[in-house]
């Protein structure tokens, strides 16, 4: 059986004999939901590399002290993966970040498209950006990620052409698109980005200026994917040619 994973803030410098204190929600639904118990196995992450395997030690109401057995520190997976997933509507943007969160990917960006359904705007960014956030973090913790992913600001049109600039890979679904994601030839390190228009698809002048920017046009068959499986399906085409899911580059 698995073990119970919750986030502490952080565990540098932790060792084996340390005690950890987790302490707020994380501590409450550990001790009240989850009703772990003085000497049960746990374990922690701070998301970003570092997991500790321990026993409990002490419990309270929203207090949870775990005595470290094991402390393992992982390197970031590489290539990193940064989907730009453009607004659905509803709730099939949480749907979106956990399934992506699940398979791997580090940063996840919410674009505000032109063609958009869901509309942010002050308030309801804010909210809607921690709902993501919030979403990401239960999905990495369920997925035992040692790397939790990167939930940013929401995005315009501007700053994504900026990203694929940055990119080592660049590529925007669309289902008129000439070249299939299968010929896409796919780095070893870096960053690959791939762009997820929303419902309504994506504007010409948003395709112009992500081609412009250097991103590549592609299709994933015949089929055409929602908006929040889209993205799981064209990371899990691309992560299966790189070492991160074995060597079968071709």
């Amino acid at each position: 059986m698995s073990l119970p994973v919750h986030w502490v803030e952080s565990l540098e410098g932790a060792r084996h004999g340390d005690e950890v204190t987790v302490e707020g929600d994380e501590a409450h639904h550990a001790v009240a939901v989850r009703r772990l118990r003085v000497g049960e196995s746990v374990m922690l992450t701070d998301g970003r590399g570092t997991t500790l395997v321990g026993t409990v030690a002490e419990t309270g109401k929203r207090r949870l002290t775990v005595r470290a057995d094991r402390v393992d520190t992982v390197a970031e997976p590489s290539p990193q993966v940064t989907v730009v997933q453009g607004l659905p509507k509803g709730d099939r943007g949480e749907l979106a970040v956990e399934v992506l969160t699940e398979i791997g990917v580090a940063t996840i960006v919410p674009w505000a498209a032109a063609r958009s359904v869901a509309v942010w705007r002050g308030e309801r960014a804010d909210k809607g950006v921690a709902r993501w956030r919030a979403t990401a973090r239960e999905a990495a913790k369920q997925a035992r990620r040692a790397w939790f992913p990167e939930v940013t600001e929401l995005a315009s049109t501007a700053d994504v052409a900026a990203l694929v600039a940055g990119a080592s890979l660049a590529v925007v679904l669309h289902e008129a698109a000439d070249l299939p994601l299968a010929q896409v030839r796919v780095p070893e390190q870096g960053t690959l980005l791939l762009v997820v228009g929303p419902e309504g698809g994506l504007a010409d002048e948003e395709l112009a200026a992500l081609r412009g920017a250097g991103a590549s046009v592609v299709h994933l068959g015949a089929e055409v994917l929602r908006t929040s499986t889209a993205g799981v399906g064209a990371v899990a085409a691309l992560l299966s040619r790189t070492a991160r899911w074995g060597d079968l580059r071709g």
